[in-house]
């Protein structure tokens, strides 16, 4: 069997899984790409022997899409999962699931109603795909370093997207690091707080860094910083540290040069040497279970809902001097 995909929004990431879908994802097809810049989802489709079409909601009704991957603006991710649900179709989506509460919420509600044994929606929480987190996570898992007491994470980017402001670096960046502590510790982060130090010079449009503290129910302690114009590299960061020891993530450096009388270890300018691996995981991990006809391994809607619901505390947080703002998943 092979999974016809279709592909909504082919800039970097968009791109990048349609690429890995034709290149490295056994079971898969890409047929069908759309994005706002009709050439760059030309000159894509061209390349993976796909077609166009002009809309995402065309995409989605196609009769030759089966399954649907979303990288589309965050503002588009509600409208286009629940088009997909309207039509019954599997659909990875970027995360985050939707900018707000209310619209995450509402998908929830939507596939809910419909009643199916699988789950239509997945969600792209790429890093539960990750080798050094899967092997991290399974380390914690195992009791070997007590119980979990603190979290320590960072996640520093080289420069950030332009149009972007304090509450997207949370909504977009940080997410990451809300879904993969819950994920790891097994536990539901119940308590958040915002802080920060001075703001870099070279981003006037947020402030940056930012350090965010996440309380789980089991009582331990989540510290992230998130950097999103660090300059120096992409750089991420985990440590968890227990009762009887610590395990942590090693540095992610790719490339290693001894030139001149120096040894120096360079950093790549991106997430997608670091985690593309994750995300080839990620896709196929997808396809199988479709293949297969059993619930996708992958985030769910639910677990966007969550993740947004803990976003929207830290904004809250952030908007009331960085005070201790409880959770609310109702």
């Amino acid at each position: 069997m092979t999974v016809r995909v279709g592909v909504i929004g082919v800039g970097v990431m968009g791109a990048d899984h349609a690429r890995t879908l034709h290149r490295s994802v056994s079971g898969a097809q890409v047929t069908v790409v759309t994005d706002f810049d009709a050439a760059r989802a030309d000159t894509l489709a061209h390349e993976l022997s796909a077609r166009t079409v002009a809309t995402a909601t065309e995409l989605i009704a196609a009769p030759d899409v089966d399954a649907v991957v979303i990288a589309s603006h965050d503002s588009a991710h509600a409208e286009q999962v629940a088009a997909c649900l309207d039509q019954r179709k599997p659909v990875l989506c970027e995360k985050p699931l939707a900018p707000s509460v209310d619209e995450c919420r509402d998908l929830v509600t939507k596939e809910d109603a419909l009643g199916l044994a699988d789950p239509l929606v997945s969600v792209g929480f790429m890093r539960r795909f990750h080798h050094p987190y899967v092997a991290l996570a399974d380390e914690v898992r195992s009791g070997s370093i007590g119980t979990p007491l603190l979290v320590r994470n960072s996640h520093r980017n080289v420069s950030a997207y332009p149009g972007g402001d304090s509450a997207s670096t949370i909504t977009n960046s940080a997410i990451h690091e809300i879904d993969i502590t819950s994920w790891l510790l097994g536990s539901p982060i119940v308590e958040v707080g915002w802080h920060a130090p001075r703001s870099t010079s070279y981003d006037s449009s947020r402030q940056d860094p930012q350090v965010l503290m996440l309380r789980t129910a089991d009582g331990a302690l989540t510290v992230v910083d998130v950097f999103v114009n660090a300059r120096y590299g992409y750089d991420v960061r985990c440590e968890v540290v227990g009762e009887t020891g610590a395990v942590s993530l090693a540095a992610p450096h790719t490339l290693s040069i001894d030139s001149s009388l120096r040894s120096a270890s360079m950093y790549p300018k991106d997430w997608r040497p670091l985690f593309a691996d994750a995300y080839r995981r990620q896709l196929q991990a997808w396809i199988d279970a479709l293949i297969a006809e059993v619930a996708s391994p992958l985030a769910t809607a639910r677990d966007g809902l969550r993740a947004t619901q803990v976003a929207a505390a830290l904004i809250d947080s952030m908007n009331n001097d960085g005070a201790t703002t409880k959770v609310d998943y109702h």
